[in-house]
């Protein structure tokens, strides 16, 4: 599986979001961002581990760090490796004094405790192609009207065209959960062309 190594660019809420939030992770060697809606509670155990706050008793990703290092393992790294009907999925790679080990998460999970172990995020390459988002608007809609009839592209690219606006404002507002819905209707406009 080809991945991409991320860092978190932030995390953002707005007040439509029910009390979720949006992870936005970005990738390293490139432009791409992916958010992700997470709940308050991982929100707030991701933004106090980067925050360097130390609660007067451990939170439970604590706890699961604390378990881990008493036995002796670590967190080598943790891979969102999978989009799968619009749920993102993880994988935590551990290693120890056994053999090293693949356990199943959920992306906002994992994420909490690599940056408790320093450990470094990955997305696999076809999550960040499939729901990666880029800052600019780079796509050229001229690509659609070769292949499509006048008629047809006219009201596909106008569409497009404003939904591709919308969703270049919205990252620049940095509101990343609009963009995360603008993303998705953006590709289903794009597949039932």
């Amino acid at each position: 599986m080809e991945k991409v190594q991320v860092d978190i660019l932030g995390l953002s809420t707005s007040p439509s979001s029910g009390g979720a939030y949006a992870l936005i992770l970005k990738e390293i060697s490139g432009n791409r961002r992916l958010p992700i809606i997470i709940g308050g509670f991982e929100a707030q155990a991701i933004a106090i581990e980067m925050e360097g706050i130390k609660p007067p008793r451990p939170l439970t990703h604590d706890l699961l760090r604390n378990i881990i290092d008493t036995f002796g393992a670590s967190i080598q790294d943790v891979c969102i490796n999978e989009l799968r009907d619009g749920t993102f999925y993880a994988k935590i790679n551990l290693e120890g004094s056994s053999a090293p080990q693949e356990v199943d998460s959920r992306p906002s999970d994992a994420i909490a405790l690599a940056v408790r172990f320093g450990a470094p995020i990955f997305v696999a390459d076809s999550v960040m192609a499939e729901a990666g988002i880029i800052p600019e608007e780079e796509e050229d809609s001229s690509d659609i009207a070769k292949t499509k009839p006048a008629e047809t592209v006219k009201k596909h690219v106008s569409k497009l065209e404003q939904l591709q606006a919308s969703l270049k404002e919205a990252i620049e507002k940095e509101d990343y959960e609009k963009a995360a819905k603008l993303r998705d209707e953006i590709r289903k406009l794009q597949m039932g062309a």
